[in-house]
């Protein structure tokens, strides 16, 4: 019964005095989790509703907010009932599922970031061909490969590593991440060369081409008017704020996670919690301070709402 039972469920050991908190951090955790749905959806709704943002740059940072969204419906729900269960336990075909999705939409991210940058770029640095170069349909297609790509590369790894065999079956985390590979009796090479593959066409790439395009931006806009500085600084910055905080968050999952660098318990958690509450709260509150549209329709609604 025991091996039955080991060979299908796995353990998380990441959590930090459960057995006297486990209410403080479901109380917590739930008010986050709802403020993270609530403050996407809303500017989602903003840009959703009022047409004057139906242009390129709100569609992708609508499509970043949804990525949000998702990314947290994959961890909290499971989060949440652990912090009330006597046992943190998750089987093994749901683990893989859940480190599915939180790679692929985590790399998604950076890939949205990428489009946002090139929209940016041709905004700036090309306004009179903006229009023909950023369609409908360029946007469609900038949108489905920034989900698809990762999907099915992520999608491949997963794949693997359902059927790779485990000597061990608890994970040093509270959710489903890199720390699976310590399970392993062995790490496969296609494995490695899979993961090195993903980050370096997900991440990497992705970032060097972010930082290359708003070098060009910063360039140009340097040599032309007091207008173009402007619109550059109040556009891109926002865009480069998410960038850091992604970044550093990805730096950690890496460092941390996949290599093994040694954390006392308590910091491990706090640094992993920094993950699944910081970004997807930061998104909303730069987007929707940093964006000048996007402020403003959000002023509006506070106030209609107060005055109701």
């Amino acid at each position: 019964m025991n091996d039955e039972f080991n060979a299908t469920y796995l353990t998380f050991s990441g959590h930090v005095e459960l057995h006297r908190f486990r209410f403080l951090y479901f109380l917590v955790m739930f008010i986050v989790y709802v403020l993270i749905l609530c403050s996407n959806s809303i500017i989602l709704c903003i840009i959703w509703i009022h047409k004057s943002l139906h242009e390129p740059m709100y569609i992708f940072i609508a499509a970043l907010l949804l990525n949000s969204i998702l990314f947290s419906t994959n961890i909290y729900p499971k989060l949440l009932i652990d912090f009330l269960s006597d046992k943190q336990v998750i089987t093994h075909s749901h683990c893989v599922f859940q480190f599915f999705a939180y790679y692929s939409l985590g790399a998604s991210e950076f890939l949205l970031l990428s489009a946002m940058a090139y929209d940016r770029y041709v905004s700036i640095c090309k306004p009179l061909q903006y229009p023909v170069i950023m369609r409908k349909s360029t946007v469609s297609v900038l949108l489905l490969l920034a989900w698809l790509l990762p999907a099915l590369q992520v999608m491949v790894l997963a794949a693997i590593i359902k059927n790779v065999q485990i000597c061990r079956f608890t994970l040093t985390g509270i959710f489903c991440n890199n720390s699976i590979y310590n399970l392993f009796c062995v790490i496969p090479r296609t494995l490695s060369i899979n993961g090195v593959s993903i980050l370096l066409s997900t991440v990497l790439l992705p970032m060097l081409f972010i930082l290359f395009t708003y070098a060009k931006i910063l360039i140009i806009s340097y040599q032309s008017g007091r207008d173009v500085r402007k619109k550059a600084a109040q556009t891109c910055l926002p865009h480069l704020l998410v960038l850091m905080s992604i970044s550093c968050l990805s730096f950690y999952d890496v460092i941390i996670a996949r290599l093994q660098v040694y954390f006392p318990r308590s910091a491990h958690l706090i640094m992993t919690l920094q993950i699944v509450i910081y970004h997807p709260l930061f998104n909303p509150i730069i987007y929707g301070i940093k964006m000048k549209e996007i402020s403003k329709y959000l002023k509006k609604l506070l106030c209609e709402g107060k005055l109701n």
